[in-house]
């Protein structure tokens, strides 16, 4: 897991091959504009998913992804998250779905935190993570999926 501003995060490109274009795609300005949905940067490999009007919630179950690496950018509001290293998980809500690359644990978090406005949050396989912990406020974020490198 990686929590940083989104300035600071050029110094971990090196971490995945899809890193630098992700970078550049992470201007505040333009993520604002985003309309709520999906959108592609590079198909399959790329893509970020804004949700301008995502509401928090008081729990949250741990959830996991094999194929993608979840990088959560927030740009208003606060939102805080739940973390645990998935080798510790062992209460899966139901078996893990490859088709949309979804797993949830029923499992305690190990830690949570609270992201700020322009911060970024991103979660590795082995990370697994419940987002939009709150009480029932509205945050304006981009989800984006980063495909693993082989």
């Amino acid at each position: 897991m990686i929590l940083c501003s989104i300035h600071e995060f050029r110094r971990y490109l090196g971490q995945n091959s899809r890193f630098a274009r992700l970078a550049n795609a992470m201007e505040p300005a333009r993520l604002s504009t985003l309309e709520k949905g999906r959108r592609d940067i590079a198909g399959e490999e790329l893509f970020v998913i804004a949700s301008p009007d995502a509401v928090t919630r008081e729990t949250a179950m741990l959830e996991a992804h094999r194929k993608y690496i979840d990088v959560h950018v927030l740009l208003e509001g606060t939102e805080s998250m739940g973390w645990a290293p998935l080798g510790t998980l062992s209460v899966e809500d139901k078996p893990f779905d490859v088709e949309n690359d979804f797993v949830c644990f029923r499992d305690p978090y190990k830690c949570t935190f609270a992201l700020e406005p322009r911060t970024i949050a991103v979660f590795f396989p082995e990370d697994a993570h419940a987002p939009l912990l709150g009480n029932g406020h509205l945050v304006h974020k981009c989800v984006f999926k980063v495909l693993v490198d082989p």
